[in-house]
């Protein structure tokens, strides 16, 4: 059943992303105006150019995704005592690592540096990089191999570091991952991920009953200044990818079933308030 979620939820978001919809408007006007429907590819067309211009000028990604950002604090004060530190993947490419043989760092790197940070802080807190490979086609390379080779590099060889190399996605991150490291109640860890991506890891990993304390990194959204206008296309356009992948996802975890709420936060925090 996971693996049927998995390769449903790839086709499922490679129809409906940002991008692959302004393709099909703009195919649809030329294949409109091809068959003769003029007022339709006009209609199709006036769509396309509209929400380009919208995308091009306005941080309408940055609308969507700063509630996920904000939903759990940045900087918050850490604990005296953590046992275990966490991080999920997402910061290397594992694809173009094994084609260049050196680690190819991704756009989530501070996940990597944030886990060295808390590292420093906690020397005696046990390490957990988690992730494999994300893509349907190539399932060979993993992330946490090219994590192992970094952390070695970086002369983190000898902490006691458990890589897991077997997710797919955020569910199997924490499926995975508890089971190598059998977590008890009295245990206190920290989960390092993007803050946008932080309400549902958060969510799947209350499910798995393992209780974590969110450190959200990587914001994509500027803080305070979000009613602004410049035209930044390819970036608003990767940005509003990444938030409505991030929706999207909180939608299907919520209805299969592997969160408890649509959009957990630390107000409810697993389970409680």
């Amino acid at each position: 059943m996971d693996t049927i979620f998995f390769y449903a939820s790839k086709l499922i978001w490679a129809l409906i992303s940002p991008d692959s919809f302004l393709v099909i408007l703009a195919v649809g006007a030329w294949v409109s105006l091809v068959l003769g429907r003029k007022k339709l590819s006009r209609y199709l067309l006036t769509i396309c150019a509209s929400l380009l211009l919208i995308i091009s000028l306005l941080p309408v990604g940055e609308w969507l995704i700063s509630p996920l950002e904000n939903r759990f604090t940045t900087n918050a004060a850490l604990p005296a005592r953590v046992d275990g530190i966490i991080v999920l993947g997402g910061s290397i490419d594992a694809l173009k690592s094994q084609s260049w043989q050196q680690v190819e760092m991704g756009s989530s790197a501070e996940r990597i540096s944030n886990l060295l940070y808390l590292s420093n802080i906690y020397p005696d807190a046990q390490l957990v990089f988690t992730g494999g490979s994300g893509s349907v086609m190539q399932q060979d390379f993993k992330e946490a191999e090219m994590a192992q080779i970094l952390f070695e590099q970086l002369n983190l060889g000898d902490r006691a570091i458990i890589y897991e190399s077997e997710s797919r996605n955020t569910y199997e991150n924490a499926v995975h991952s508890k089971s190598l490291v059998n977590p008890t109640d009295r245990e206190n860890w920290l989960l390092v991920t993007s803050a946008f991506h932080m309400p549902r890891s958060i969510g799947v990993f209350c499910r798995q009953q393992w209780k974590v304390q969110a450190y959200p990194v990587d914001h994509y959204s500027l803080k305070g200044n979000l009613l602004r206008v410049e035209f930044r296309f390819s970036e608003n356009l990767e940005i509003l990818r990444i938030a409505a992948r991030e929706w999207v996802g909180l939608l299907a975890y919520r209805i299969s079933g592997k969160t408890d709420r649509l959009i957990p936060s630390s107000l409810n925090y697993c389970g409680t308030r």
